[in-house]
């Protein structure tokens, strides 16, 4: 027995077509939203090595004693 694949209408066609689009494109935005995270926490590690390494090469300077007047 020879079984006929399912029919859809042209909305029905049309209706998946448009969620199939979304689909795709919140999949861009996650891959998107992934890769700007991942160069934000990159550059602020790079920004704390770099603070860090500025700290160690200027220890901070003693404060002045106070004058008594």
């Amino acid at each position: 027995m020879v079984t006929k694949p399912p029919t859809f209408s042209a909305s029905d066609q049309r209706s998946r077509a448009v969620m199939d689009q979304i689909e795709k494109e919140r999949a861009a935005a996650d891959a998107k939203t992934l890769r700007l995270k991942a160069l934000r926490l990159a550059k602020e590690a790079e920004e704390r090595a770099q603070a860090a390494t500025k700290a160690a090469q200027n220890p901070p300077s003693k404060p002045r004693p106070k004058r008594i007047t």
